[in-house]
């Protein structure tokens, strides 16, 4: 079977989303006018602590500065961000009188401004917003600067903030949490320790093979998540263990942004769905996790897509002859290797998780909302069965 040969998504009725991207070399240099351009004039800029110390951070203030711009900052994001701090970052909104922001950072930092600007427009507690499309009124304008290639944030409809009263992420998605602009400049990867390339760039390949199965996907998003997984094979060791490698930058950030797109109009699955509980109960790097848990899922939901497991492999070169099962198992495997040679732990267990957290991981696994869009139906049972394989 040649990849795609299923034709999936054909004669499909489907919408799209996407902000205005710019991207590429140099792109970093667009942020002042085009931050302008959106009709700001008083943004607070939302990064954190070690990105304050990078070039990035200044060189940001003067490219706003440079467009006329009086801007604030708020640095003080963790990963796996939380509620408490979104609160502490609104407060800082309201303080500089802003007008809308920019978020230099990661997915934590770009999770964090969307909470801000949920909280600027519609007021409450940003747990109150979890689900789907329960912030109602309109956000104020945000520019995306990822200095990561891997969460996507900077395109998708998700908010993931740390609840860490109940020890768990909430999961907030809705068509205006999607930024109005994503600046994404490849030359901001240099400085990503090599480690978090390793962790995000594991993310993205779940990203693809979760859009790509996901009972939501579409012609679009299969052809992007097929291009992206490419690019993530061929390319994240190289930037692993060289972060000066442009050309390995360039196409990891390309990947990362066709990830994003695929996945916020897709949605995900069960991988992110347990992988949520498991961040912020343990406070561990998603992508980490997400390695973990990603071959265990495509074993499990084998049992009802395992085509679409054939045209992914495919696209990475695993061999596909044989029934798709097989296909898929293979495809486990690589998936597994894959994310050994990048250093992620083979198990859940050193990120933290211990048997007697099985039951409560299960609990909020099922109720996150990317479980809604998994092929197979999940039973408690059974992601439990997968949470005790994964440790």
């Amino acid at each position: 079977m040649q990849g795609g040969a299923r034709r999936r998504g054909a004669g499909q009725v489907a919408k799209f989303h996407a902000p205005e991207i710019v991207l590429g070399p140099g792109a970093f240099d667009e942020v002042g006018p085009a931050t302008a351009g959106l009709g700001m004039r008083r943004p607070l800029v939302v990064s954190d602590r070690c990105l304050q110390q990078t070039p990035w951070f200044g060189m940001l203030l003067e490219r706003l500065a440079g467009a006329g711009l009086e801007a604030a900052s708020y640095v003080d994001v963790s990963p796996n961000p939380r509620a408490g701090e979104v609160a502490s970052a609104f407060d800082a909104y309201k303080a500089h009188d802003a007008d809308g922001l920019v978020a230099l950072g990661g997915g934590s930092v770009i999770d964090a401004a969307k909470g801000v600007a949920v909280l600027a427009s519609n007021g409450g507690h940003i747990l109150e917003y979890e689900g789907i499309d329960r912030a109602r009124l309109p956000l104020p304008p945000l520019v995306a600067v990822p200095t990561t290639a891997g969460s996507g944030a900077d395109v998708s409809q998700f908010c993931i903030i740390n609840d860490a009263a109940r020890r768990t992420k909430v999961t907030i998605i809705g068509r205006s949490l999607v930024p109005d602009l994503s600046v994404s400049d490849p030359t901001l990867l240099s400085t990503v320790p090599p480690e978090v390339t390793a962790q995000v760039g594991m993310d993205v390949l779940t990203h693809c093979v979760e859009a790509y199965v996901s009972l939501a996907h579409g012609a679009m998003t299969d052809s992007l998540a097929l291009e992206s997984i490419r690019s993530v094979w061929t390319h994240l060791e190289r930037l692993v263990d060289d972060p000066a490698d442009e050309v390995a930058a360039n196409e990891m950030s390309l990947a990362s942004l066709r990830a994003g797109m695929a996945f916020t109009n897709a949605i995900l699955g069960a991988t992110h769905a347990m992988s949520h509980p498991v961040g912020g109960h343990c406070d561990a790097p998603h992508g980490a996790i997400n390695a973990v848990l990603l071959p265990h899922v495509i074993r499990y939901n084998a049992e009802v897509c395992a085509d679409g497991f054939v045209d992914l492999a495919e696209a990475i070169g695993v061999p596909a002859d044989g029934d798709a099962r097989t296909v898929a198992d293979r495809l486990a495997d690589a998936v597994s290797g894959l994310g050994a040679r990048v250093g992620m732990p083979e198990s859940l267990q050193p990120l933290g998780v211990r048997a007697e957290d099985l039951d409560r991981l299960t609990t909020h696994a099922l109720a996150d909302s990317c479980m809604t869009t998994n092929p197979r139906r999940p039973e408690s049972a059974a992601i439990r069965d997968l949470y005790a394989a994964a440790l």
